[in-house]
């Protein structure tokens, strides 16, 4: 990423739904695997289309998920989304770069530090917890630099495009993001 590289984070609109179907039905299935999806578990696209649809027509105190679109220098790059969510209380994060080339890159550090006020300020969150695949490095050592406090191993089957597997359990409670980013 160079200097002049400029990063924005913004709520999922309509135009995003065909961008993130493409990143879950078109992805390399070993990709998919890698980050602990049971492929056998994919939504048609139809269904996943009218379900981020209902997520974005839902008034914010009502939504169970709510998805922010990463971008680098206005191109959609990624998103991150929150399932469950219980407005007021706490949601699960869910990270995603699109493309293999804006990996490994320090990006997903800068994407979730500005994901962050959206989820506490806009969601009026208590605590945010993320549980990536314990076996997928990247997104483990992206939350303990953004001050995540990692509080246990353990099996279970993390969402529902999952298949049971071991994740590392990460919370950040409105406190630590207060002190940490206000």
């Amino acid at each position: 990423m160079s200097k002049t590289s400029q990063i924005t984070i913004r709520e999922i609109e309509l135009k995003d739904i065909d961008l993130i179907a493409k990143y879950w039905l078109e992805s390399d299935p070993d990709f998919l695997v890698g980050m602990g999806v049971d492929l056998n578990k994919l939504p048609k696209r139809s269904d996943l289309t009218q379900m981020l649809s209902k997520q974005i027509e839902t008034p914010i105190t009502q939504k169970t998920a709510y998805a922010l679109i990463w971008e680098l220098n206005k191109t959609a790059i990624g998103h991150s989304n929150v399932s469950p969510l219980v407005y007021g209380q706490q949601a699960t994060m869910h990270l995603h770069l699109w493309h293999s080339e804006n990996r490994k890159k320090g990006l997903g550090t800068l994407l979730i530090k500005q994901s962050l006020p959206f989820y506490f300020e806009r969601l009026a969150l208590k605590a945010l917890i993320c549980e990536p695949y314990a076996f997928n490095p990247a997104p483990n050592k992206t939350l303990e630099k953004v001050g995540f406090t990692f509080i246990k191993k353990y099996k279970t089957i993390p969402g529902p495009l999952n298949s049971e597997q071991e994740v590392n359990r990460w919370e950040l409670t409105r406190e630590q993001y207060d002190a940490i980013y206000a």
